[in-house]
């Protein structure tokens, strides 16, 4: 008897789990469920959840591979699908650079601080992440901005600019999503930053288009 009602009641508590909600916005330091690198379009990463400092990626390869400029690092999984994006937005006529890509935990302290030293601490929290829960650390993260524009938190709105209007539209096609979009802070923990978007790969991007979602709450159905 205890046989046959270990599936179920194993069942139930699965569908348990899989039913909580969205965590409310609060800063933890939680290892993240999946820490694996073949894990990486699965990972969550936000204010509660973080991979460990050693956590760098062993296929990190420099964007000058695809003819970009710029000491930027990125794993290799997303090259393909970057290069067809960037070749695709110049061709627009709305062509895009690299701001940031892959940054380490070290790096991203000192990213962190210097926000902190910017603009206080408790701003630096909704606009930045701490070491660890930074999906740069992932590797498949990266800020654009425009060719020839200035670092695109300079600019009142990246998404009212024809490149970064572009990127809004069409990013979703070759595997990119925007993680903090406009107004969604309550779901993703941190401020509108239209310039940042992951690599998640193409069927997961439409996926969360078409819900018309969060990257944040369509991970945490996934952990």
């Amino acid at each position: 008897m205890l046989v046959r009602l270990y599936p179920l009641v194993a069942l139930t508590i699965c569908w348990s789990i899989a039913q909580e909600p969205l965590p409310n916005c609060r800063y933890d330091d939680v290892a993240t469920a999946h820490q694996s690198y073949q894990d990486w379009a699965i990972t969550l990463l936000d204010t509660i959840y973080a991979v460990d400092p050693s956590y760098m990626p062993p296929d990190l390869v420099s964007v000058s591979e695809i003819g970009l400029t710029g000491d930027f690092r990125l794993r290799q999984v997303l090259l393909a699908d970057l290069e067809a994006l960037m070749a695709a937005a110049a061709s627009a006529g709305h062509p895009l650079a690299i701001q940031s890509a892959f940054r380490s935990y070290d790096y991203q302290q000192r990213t962190f601080q210097y926000w902190v030293d910017r603009d206080g601490y408790e701003y630096a929290l909704r606009s930045s992440a701490r070491a660890g829960h930074s999906e740069h650390q992932l590797g498949t993260a990266i800020d654009f901005r425009s060719q020839d524009g200035p670092a695109p938190w300079d600019v009142s709105d990246w998404a009212l600019t024809p490149a970064g209007g572009w990127m809004a539209e069409h990013a979703w096609q070759y595997g990119f999503v925007m993680s903090y979009p406009k107004d969604r802070e309550q779901d993703t923990c941190y401020i509108y930053e239209p310039w940042h978007y992951r690599y998640v790969g193409k069927s997961t991007a439409k996926d969360i288009k078409q819900r018309e979602t969060t990257l944040r709450a369509w991970l945490w159905t996934r952990q």
